[in-house]
């Protein structure tokens, strides 16, 4: 039995987790896997959690655990703890391109986590490099991973500035960076649309509807939808655009090349790791309205551009498809 530790938090009109995605296909793919927490109050997800592991504690022979950088963090310190004290196995999934800074300013509990760890997953290669700079051996890669058959590619020629941006609002995605742009390209005669999908996270959501009012800049809020429901809105947009500050390799990028939309993405964290510029995709300097407008202008202006990297980012989108990333699974927790 696997038991799988994280935050599952798409009943509480919250994006939905790894543990949700990953977990799902590990049940689906014939593992017996224990999925926790759902809870909504943190500390009671946090004894739901060492309650699961403990009360299995017979049976189980690998846990999985979400490992973020923020409060989160600390549910995998003590779910590593108690591991360790139960000498059960545990494997830790790093997310987060912020989690440099546990290594800088919480060594003692990342050592504890990590160092102790089976193996650390790292589905990024910009998190395997960070880690292993700081001392880590015990890395593995596995990428994030998507079922590529609920991602139509649609080719998409003599494109317009019809902008999606798919994230949660929060300040280190830096939402009011679309509105800016959107401003700045209207102001240059150039027409453009922008439609802004997810959830509230932090006050960043007001701030963009404020901002985008004080510009007089219509923006389509839709607030979280399921993936199917984006997946069926992305037809209606051309370019999938990426305003971060700090980041790993979020999954809507993967989706976005899937789907057959140019990408414009700042350049920051673990992107450059999986968009290399002018090839599948282009990147800009963080926060820089007019590099992301200039960007925007190539690719209305340019369809061979498109066309390139829209099929260079339809292939490497193959490398994240479940059928091929579940036998990397498999062969880790057969191995368990």
């Amino acid at each position: 039995m696997i038991v799988y530790v994280g935050n599952i938090v798409s009943g509480h009109g919250k994006t939905a987790t790894t543990i949700e995605t990953l977990g799902k296909l590990l049940q689906e793919d014939g593992f017996e896997v224990r999925l926790t927490s759902n809870k909504k109050n943190k500390i009671l997800r946090m004894f739901d959690m060492l309650w699961t592991v403990f009360k299995y504690r017979k049976k189980v022979t690998t846990v999985l655990i979400d490992t973020y950088s923020t409060s989160n963090f600390y549910y995998a310190y003590l779910v590593s703890k108690l591991c360790i004290l139960l000498k059960i196995k545990y494997i830790p999934i790093l997310h987060g391109g912020n989690l440099e800074e546990r290594l800088k300013n919480s060594k003692s509990k990342s050592d504890t986590i990590f160092k102790n760890a089976k193996v650390n997953v790292c589905p990024s290669l910009f998190l395997k490099t960070t880690f292993s700079n700081y001392g880590y051996t015990n890395l593995v890669h596995i990428p994030n991973n998507l079922e590529l058959d609920q991602y139509p590619f649609k080719n998409r020629e003599n494109v317009k500035a019809k902008l999606l941006w798919v994230r949660s609002f929060a300040e280190i995605y830096n939402p009011q960076l679309a509105v800016r742009v959107v401003h700045s390209l209207k102001a240059k005669g150039i027409e453009a649309s922008l439609c802004m999908v997810g959830p509230e996270k932090d006050a960043s959501f007001q701030k963009t509807k404020q901002l985008a009012s004080e510009l007089n800049v219509e923006v389509t809020f839709t607030g979280k939808l399921s993936k199917h429901d984006w997946v069926s809105l992305s037809a209606e947009y051309d370019i999938f655009i990426n305003t971060t500050n700090f980041d790993n390799t979020p999954i809507s990028l993967i989706e976005a090349m899937a789907l057959g939309m140019p990408i414009v993405s700042t350049n920051v964290g673990g992107i450059p790791y999986l968009i290399e510029d002018q090839k599948d995709g282009l990147l800009v300097k963080q926060n820089s309205v007019d590099e992301m407008v200039n960007a925007i202008e190539n690719l209305v202006k340019s369809p061979e551009l498109v066309q390139k990297i829209t099929q260079n980012a339809k292939n490497k989108a193959t490398q994240f498809d479940w059928e091929v990333v579940k036998l990397q699974w498999k062969a880790l927790l057969s191995d368990s």
